[in-house]
């Protein structure tokens, strides 16, 4: 039974839906054109889609998961017309055109926007992303189901149980989240079978000075510890009990100072150990509490960063739950799958999420920016629904740099 294509309200147009505004200020049409360039994807001939339409296009994708891809297109290429006026005629290419043109742009420009364009926005009076001295940031990872295809299964893989495979193949993918403003970064994707731990050791390059980095027991190990720490960024991570933390100096905040040993080798040898300041707690009183929390730091001077405040700082690190729920079910839609039937064009929708997720953070930090607010106290779902109905602004995109589209 053939099923009814989604579509936006008859009349309507991207200036009541989609602001192009609010995502070229994210993503500079500038920036995309030099990138198309660098990566040798820019059109070479005047085309129904060139290829920087095509990938504010792929953003826009993100935004409506429950609409068609021909109902999104109509409506972004009907807001372009707007833009240029009404003596100009816009062609809505078919499904087929839409895929060949995603398919001539690929993923990696859409990747190689993420990595030069999103990381942390926050401002030095932005509220909640800091402690002390530092930008705080939590490292997690996560899967997504993508499109049930014979490609993206051999791609990607799924997730196998004593009940059998799962439903749907999966990507594997591990972010950065600026704590107090949501914004995902450093992200990298891979097959489900690849481990978090695997893609952390690219997504750490992405922290910085100046930064403190939270994260889980089961990203520690010495590889990846020295990687993070590496890049002059500070880190408070939780770890095993079984892993060997001898006590070398009692501090008077209750801390210690400890040393973490490169794997399978002399600890002895002080070429293969790095110091480490060690916090021990209790959660009194809190259901399901496990009775002992360790957590390792590189900051070892505890006048810097109390142990008290590090023990109650680290469970800030479930701030990036909140965004992966906003990644996966707010923006993305609860129950909805990536729904791009090939690998490649997989990787261009993930990154495409990335880009509008970074757009919408981006739009909310400024907005409590000049409220004096904690970004934290906006709602990220009424902002996905303003950034769908706000007027584009014609100053973003001016008629020249929208070739092609006539």
């Amino acid at each position: 039974m053939a099923r009814t294509v989604a579509r936006l309200t008859d009349g309507v147009r991207v200036t009541d839906y989609i602001s192009l505004g609010v995502v070229s200020k994210a993503i500079p049409l500038v920036k995309v054109k030099a990138v198309l360039s660098e990566l040798g994807r820019a059109s070479r001939r005047q085309r129904e889609l060139p290829a920087h339409v095509v990938v504010y296009y792929v953003v826009a994708l993100a935004l409506f998961m429950q609409v068609s891809y021909r109902e999104v297109l109509r409506c972004l290429l009907e807001g372009l017309q707007w833009l240029l006026g009404p003596e100009h005629t816009v062609q809505v290419t078919g499904k087929s055109g839409i895929s060949q043109a995603r398919t001539r742009l690929g993923w990696e420009v859409l990747q190689r926007l993420h990595d030069e364009i999103v990381g942390p926005v926050a401002q030095p009076t932005t509220r909640g992303a800091w402690y002390r001295e530092w930008r705080l940031a939590t490292l997690d990872g996560s899967v997504l189901d993508v499109a049930d295809t014979a490609a993206n299964d051999a791609a990607f893989g799924r997730h196998q149980s004593d009940r059998g495979p799962a439903g749907f193949p999966q990507v594997r993918f591990v972010s950065l989240v600026e704590n107090g403003t949501h914004v995902l970064f450093g992200s990298l994707m891979g097959p489900y079978a690849t481990g978090e731990v695997t893609l952390a050791q690219e997504v750490v390059k992405a922290l910085k000075p100046g930064m403190l980095c939270l994260a889980d027991r089961l990203f520690y190990g010495f590889p990846l510890w020295e990687r993070a720490a590496g890049t002059g960024a500070d880190l408070v991570w939780r770890v095993k009990q079984e892993l060997k933390l001898p006590c070398l100096q009692r501090l008077p905040d209750g801390s210690y100072l400890s040393r973490v040993c490169r794997t399978k080798a002399n600890p002895k040898d002080p070429r293969n150990w790095r110091p480490v300041r060690v916090i021990c707690y209790t959660l009194e009183g809190a259901t399901d509490a496990e009775p002992c929390y360790r957590l390792i730091t590189t900051i070892l001077d505890p006048q810097r960063a109390p142990a008290e405040e590090l023990a109650a700082l680290y469970h800030e690190r479930w701030e990036i739950e909140t965004a992966f729920d906003e990644f996966k079910t707010h923006l993305r839609g609860g129950h909805l799958v990536l729904r791009s039937k090939t690998p490649d064009l997989v990787r261009q929708e993930f990154y495409g999420f990335l880009l509008a997720h970074f757009a919408i953070r981006g739009l909310m930090h400024d907005a409590a920016l000049q409220a004096g607010e904690d970004p934290d106290r906006l709602s990220f779902i009424h902002s996905v629904r303003v950034v769908r109905r706000h007027l584009m602004q014609a100053s973003a995109l001016s008629p020249s740099d929208l070739g092609g589209l006539a």
